[in-house]
């Protein structure tokens, strides 16, 4: 009698690759997070990819400034300079200039990494402002988004500080200036003004210490802080989900787009690449702060056209247009004139940051919205934001005023009072026309919906009448110009009750009344068509 045997196959070892996967996921999770969130869907529209640029421009800073860290020398002490630019050597500098002009001229590849540093941090403020009208002008920064719209706000404003410091860190003659700018500020303050200008330089400006201490703030302390609210920022997009343009389908409670994983990575791949190409590209062939023909800063001098990055000049604007107005009180001198500037831009700032809760007071909104607004329909908002962006523009031309001086041979005392007037005139002239603008687009598209879109077709009817023949719009052209919801203006109501008590109504809801007429007022936006007005004349004789 045979017994047969019975055999295993030798079991199959798994490749390298997968067994540290599972070795990974098995301490810390990683394919069931994956599998939670690599679907999550994203909607796509160009206006997003606003907030992209930004973020990949904030990587491209990093790498190069890890780079340019290893042969930077953050020190003011003074050497005489033998490198390979012939026209410096022999001047005597700071340890500071000088290692930037040996990464400019003697380490390999270092003027490029210069320069492409420099332009992601023009191009990544640039991109963050654009970004943030973004938001704003569609809404996206309503419930549940102030948050986040804190930190996208906080961001920029470190993001310019951070600017200031890097440009501040070669110690040359234009950037020099920038910080003797910043120190006459700073000193303009009473009482805590010359104490802050101690601490920061170390001593009488400019101190031995503010390149070190600059040098700290901007390659750790900043870059740490925005570095934490990116990530906060990246999560709570994530939690909250992507703002999305209406269109059929599209509601406050679902997404339409695509897959986070593979599409949506792949996309952000690519351009993540495109936007360092780009980048690269402008840094090889346009030349941005040439320190080399500045030379290193001297206490007693000032060179001519003296301008700071774009981000920096509405405070340089708002200091060159005011008065010199001084005012002397026991013994003391209050600098009017650097201090009220002062004043006003943070102010400016913070109601930037806080407009999200003003406009949800006004207009009295406490619910969610993940459907993005189209300008045109919420024209007070979209006034106030041409408005302010006119305002800026305006004190970009006064932090500039000797350049367009120069340059148009123009009076530099006429730009300034220009300027002193625009300051006031501008920001109420373009508020108004860009509400007159968005209520006249809001007509048009009502006309659209009520008689179709024009053909350019010219018809002669039988009796002799010419007509121009009227397409109708789709469905979901039609979806998309009457989905937006029309708001009624809150109101105090009677001021006595059913028993003729008067009622007592205060100041504040008096003010939100009024500011409420102005956001959602008979003036303020015109009526949709209704599906009856629609039916009325798509049903009658007259619709061609």
């Amino acid at each position: 009698m045979s017994t047969a045997t019975e055999t295993t196959a030798p079991k199959r070892k798994a490749p390298a690759g997968e067994r540290v996967a599972d070795w990974a996921d098995g301490r810390l999770g990683i394919y069931s997070l994956a599998k939670a969130n690599m679907r999550k869907i994203f909607p796509d529209h160009w206006s997003f990819m606003l907030g992209e640029v930004a973020l990949y421009s904030f990587i491209i800073i990093i790498l190069t400034g890890v780079y340019l860290t290893l042969f930077f020398h953050p020190s003011m002490n003074e050497v005489e300079y033998h490198g390979s630019y012939v026209p410096m050597q022999g001047v005597r500098m700071s340890e500071a200039f000088a290692s930037t002009l040996d990464i400019s001229f003697d380490v390999r590849g270092g003027l490029l990494v210069r320069q492409i540093h420099h332009w992601a941090a023009l191009i990544f403020l640039g991109a963050m402002f654009v970004h943030m009208m973004r938001v704003f002008f569609t809404g996206a920064f309503r419930k549940p988004r102030e948050i986040n719209w804190l930190f996208g706000f906080l961001l920029f404003v470190l993001g310019m500080f951070t600017g200031f410091t890097g440009y501040s860190l070669p110690d040359d003659l234009l950037s020099g200036t920038g910080v003797r700018f910043m120190e006459g500020a700073i000193l303009s303050m009473p009482i805590v003004g010359t104490y802050m200008s101690m601490f920061l330089f170390g001593g009488e400006f400019p101190g031995h210490d503010f390149v070190a201490r600059f040098f700290s703030v901007h390659v750790l302390l900043l870059p740490g802080i925005m570095l934490g609210l990116l990530v906060a920022h990246l999560i709570l997009v994530f939690y909250h989900k992507h703002t999305q343009f209406a269109g059929p389908g599209r509601t406050n409670k679902n997404v339409v787009g695509m897959p986070l994983l593979p599409v949506y990575m792949a996309k952000a791949g690519g351009f993540f690449f495109l936007v360092f190409g780009v980048i690269s590209a402008i840094s090889a062939a346009f030349t941005v702060n040439p320190i080399w023909v500045l030379g290193p800063y001297r206490p007693d001098q000032v060179s001519t056209n003296a301008q700071p990055d774009w981000y920096m000049g509405f405070s340089e604007g708002l200091i060159r247009i005011m008065p010199g107005w001084e005012i002397h009180l026991w013994g003391h001198t209050l600098v009017m004139g650097v201090f009220i500037p002062l004043m006003v831009f943070p102010l400016v700032l913070a109601a930037i940051a806080v407009y999200p809760f003003i406009e949800s007071w006004v207009t009295g909104d406490k619910r969610e919205h993940h459907i993005a607004d189209r300008p045109r329909n919420a024209p007070t908002r979209t006034a106030f934001g041409a408005a302010w962006i006119a305002w800026y523009t305006v004190m970009l031309i006064g932090g500039g005023n000797d350049l367009v001086a120069t340059h148009f041979d123009l009076s530099i005392n006429s730009i300034t009072w220009f300027v002193r007037i625009a300051f006031f005139v501008v920001p109420v002239v373009v508020f108004f026309i860009t509400r007159r603008a968005c209520l006249g687009l809001q007509r048009r598209d009502k006309e659209k919906v009520l008689h179709g879109r024009e053909s350019g077709i010219i018809k002669r009817l039988p009796h002799g009448e010419f007509i121009e023949v009227h397409e109708q719009l789709s469905q979901e052209q039609l979806h998309t110009l009457t989905s937006h919801e029309q708001h009624k203006p809150y109101e105090v109501g009677p001021e006595t009750d059913e028993n003729g008590v008067q009622r007592k109504v205060g100041r504040g809801q008096k003010l939100r009344a009024r500011l409420s007429k102005g956001y959602y007022g008979e003036q303020a936006q015109i009526p949709k068509p209704t599906a009856e007005e629609y039916q009325e004349l798509t049903s009658g004789h007259g619709h061609h």
